[in-house]
């Protein structure tokens, strides 16, 4: 520009293509370009809203969102980026809300209600909340603890859309790949998970198998499809020679295997995480093996197979309903080929032929969900019960009316202390489906009334003030990274008492009668690095010398940033322990000078 001046030449005199790229430059703000845009009718022209100077200036504050957006479209970039700007700010303001409403009690189920009605496209809201969480540093914790809450919630909400209009399509169209990938999305929305990069790793394995099928015979029906043709082959020795070759592949070749060392390890599960280790159990492994099988022109099918799940593979007439027509195909043991009788010692006892059918996509994904919710009650930590209760929202968006699953679900969201409200709907709907619960369903309704109106008389948080008389003995502070001296575990204290508030129950089974003090000293609130919360006596904790993060799912529900020595209290923790915060820097500082001493 400097050289442009000198020659007698301004900016407007450029030819457009020099002052358009000018004008996109990153160094410039959207301020930047809204002022230019107002010096002169040339530069207003140049940064016309729907032209490529709004575009960029979209592009570079935002580029993950141009996806949503086809070229061809006649687009308003200047409306656009405004209307992404303030769902920003509307973003930001209802994420920084939810501390102070949700901090005494898991947020409520409809809680979300003034997202769902924000005026914006959800697919901005998302992006703000992932550039939230994409924050660097270790500040704006809490902000990224309820960011993750929403963006959880919204994921699952649209996914289960997706489920139920897969679900509404005739059985034959359904996809048993995209039924997988389907499930595994709604258990990790957090995850990058989608059928199309599902679909191209495994495209990618069809086409390996390929190679070794060319090498075996090269003049085989599955290696010429013709474009849009559904391949189907037919030939017994032709659909023989494609199973060899997909065996050779995926077991010989990539080494995927069943996972006989952790069968109850939920990645197992979910299409992406077997895909990425090369494991998984019986079902998710059949169906990789039945889409690979069926892009080459075998139809192979699926077999409800108790505690084992198999494939079955046609030797007879096409649809023939003679089990022994058929060999049955365990993915889980390599591909190995088995007889009827051979499917019995694989269980080691006898079933009726109803077993050896085949079974819809329905049923598929009913028995891939059903093995979540039997992990889900294996587990007994907090981080296990999201899986059972994502699992069974997946059961119940399948079968809404089953009473089993939504008598557990109740009991689940009572048991935990949440959405008491949500409770008392699904008890009515239970009650109105099978007359013969109303016991179950009036103990839960009694109780569950009860925690409501005792929610109701709560009258806010209860303050503690270290100066107190009654709290002299508290040694340690809200925020400081410790170490358990018996069991070895760091943690940080987000919480204490001037002695054990549990019940008698609780001390007796936790032997606390056995410490020195017994009951009667300090008990301290913790978050410990392996996702725990515990109740700690102050005799059992030092401080850590050499402190670190504590990477514990809710540290953001309580603190606002880690130091590097310790961490500051959120606002609503402060409420509750206003004279900590002081307390747990000079704790830090008095520490360090002692070691350097």
């Amino acid at each position: 520009m400097a050289a442009a001046e000198a020659g007698g030449m301004g900016l407007t005199d450029l030819p457009g293509e020099l002052l358009e790229l000018i004008l996109c430059s990153a160094v410039l703000s959207a301020a930047d370009i809204g002022r230019v845009s107002c010096t002169c009718r040339r530069l207003r022209e140049a940064c016309q809203a729907r032209g490529k100077v709004w575009r960029e200036r979209f592009r570079l504050r935002w580029p993950s969102l141009l996806k949503y957006y086809s070229q061809t479209d006649n687009v308003n970039w200047l409306k656009e980026y405004k209307a992404r700007h303030n769902a920003g700010l509307e973003t930001r303001r209802i994420v920084a809300s939810f501390s102070k409403r949700f901090f005494s009690e898991h947020v409520p189920c409809d809680g979300f209600s003034d997202i769902e009605t924000l005026g914006c496209p959800g697919h901005f809201f998302e992006d703000e909340l992932m550039s939230i969480l994409n924050m660097e540093g270790r500040k704006c914790l809490t902000w990224k603890y309820y960011a993750k809450k929403i963006l959880y919630f919204l994921r699952q909400q649209n996914i289960l859309k997706n489920l139920k209009a897969y679900l509404e399509q005739p059985g034959d169209q359904l996809s048993f790949l995209e039924g997988a990938v389907l499930i595994d999305q709604y258990c990790n929305p957090l995850s990058d998970i989608c059928l199309t990069s599902v679909q191209a790793q495994v495209d990618d394995i069809t086409d390996k198998v390929r190679k070794v099928l060319r090498t075996k015979n090269p003049r085989h029906p599955s290696l010429a499809p013709k474009a849009g043709e559904v391949l189907i082959v037919s030939d017994v020795e032709f659909q023989r020679q494609v199973l060899d070759a997909v065996n050779c592949v995926l077991y010989e070749q990539l080494k995927y295997k069943g996972n006989e060392m952790d069968y109850y390890n939920s990645l197992n599960s979910f299409i992406h995480q077997v895909l990425i280790r090369r494991t998984g159990i019986p079902i998710s492994l059949s169906v990789l093996y039945l889409t690979i099988a069926r892009q080459l022109g075998v139809r192979l099918e699926p077999v409800n197979f108790p505690s084992h799940f198999l494939l079955r593979w046609c030797q007879g007439k096409e649809g023939s309903t003679d089990i022994f027509d058929y060999m049955y195909i365990d993915a889980f043991g390599k591909g190995k080929q088995l007889t009827v009788k051979e499917c019995e010692y694989l269980i080691g006892h006898h079933v009726t032929e109803e077993f050896y059918g085949v079974v819809t996509s329905k049923e598929v994904l009913q028995r891939m969900v059903g093995n979540l919710l039997n992990l889900g009650k294996r587990e007994s930590t907090d981080q296990s019960y999201q899986l059972l209760r994502d699992s069974l929202d997946l059961y119940l968006a399948m079968y809404p009316d089953n009473v089993q699953h939504l008598m557990l679900q109740a009991r689940l969201y009572f048991h935990l202390g949440i959405w008491p409200e949500k409770v008392l709907d699904i008890l009515q709907h239970v009650q109105a489906l099978d007359p013969s619960q109303h016991g179950a369903v009036g103990y839960l309704v009694q109780h569950t009334l009860e925690h409501i109106d005792r929610r109701k008389e709560e009258v806010g948080p209860e303050v503690k003030h270290r100066s107190d008389e009654k709290h002299k003995d508290i040694c340690f502070s809200i925020g400081l990274i410790m170490k358990h001296k018996r069991y070895g575990y760091n943690c940080v204290i987000y919480g204490w008492d001037p002695t054990c508030m549990m019940g008698q129950e609780w001390i007796r089974n936790m032997n606390v009668h056995s410490l020195p003090h017994g009951p009667h000293q300090p008990f301290y609130n913790v978050l410990v690095e392996d996702g725990s919360c515990r109740y700690a006596a102050q005799e059992n904790l030092e401080y850590n010398l050499e402190p670190h993060e504590i990477p514990h799912p809710d540290i953001g529900r309580y603190f606002s940033e880690f130091t590097g020595t310790h961490y500051l209290a959120n606002a609503e923790l402060e409420i509750r322990y206003p004279e900590d915060l002081e307390l747990s820097c000079a704790t830090v500082q008095k520490i360090y000078s002692t070691v350097k001493e």
